[in-house]
């Protein structure tokens, strides 16, 4: 896990679902090919609507036209992120558009273990509604080990709950490979 990610922020608010951050008509592709893969970046978040960007002068797209990333890096949104089916593609699609981390009030478990036990992004919660305070591009730096996600933009700091004992499963790249470091295989398991 980074030591302190930074970069611009995409605000969203309540009950975004996976359908929103992934649409099923883009489940066709194949993320375990590279040439693939980069769509589910291209198309993150195209599913949500623009009322529900939370942005009062207009929707800002979060993958630009003709781009496979975004230049945002982090994702503030409020509670229940990530609901819906249990599409591990969701936190998957994020990642490859870049996305490092995601702030919200609270999440669907789903997307919250699926984040994690593919190391494709850090689900922090924050025990404050701020979506209402940020604004999509602000800057950020988000410091784990301060619990703290910062606008530099505006200077106001928001505190972050601990991550507990999820840190090692994300800072050993997921759960197989924290499940490996650990010794938790049996011989001639490791492959699976």
């Amino acid at each position: 896990m980074e030591d302190v990610i930074r970069g611009k922020v995409f605000v969203l608010g309540d009950h975004v679902d996976t359908d929103q951050i992934i649409p099923a008509k883009y489940l066709s592709y194949d993320p375990t090919v590279p040439d693939e893969r980069k769509y589910f970046g291209k198309y993150a978040l195209s599913g949500v609507p623009p009322a529900a960007s939370g942005l009062p002068n207009g929707h800002v797209p979060f993958v630009a036209d003709g781009e496979f990333a975004s230049e945002f890096v982090v994702v503030v949104a409020g509670s229940n992120f990530g609901c819906g089916s249990s599409r591990e593609h969701a936190p998957l699609a994020l990642s490859a558009a870049g996305v490092r981390a995601v702030v919200a009030e609270g999440y669907a478990r789903i997307f919250y273990r699926n984040s994690i036990n593919g190391a494709y992004l850090v689900p922090f919660q924050t025990p404050r509604r701020i979506f209402d305070e940020i604004a999509t591009g602000d800057e950020v730096e988000l410091d784990p080990a301060a619990g703290e996600l910062r606008d530099v933009t505006t200077g106001k700091a928001y505190p972050l709950d601990d991550l507990g004992d999820v840190t090692e499963i994300v800072s050993a790249g997921g759960l197989f490979p924290y499940a490996r470091r650990r010794g938790m295989f049996e011989r001639g398991d490791e492959g699976r």
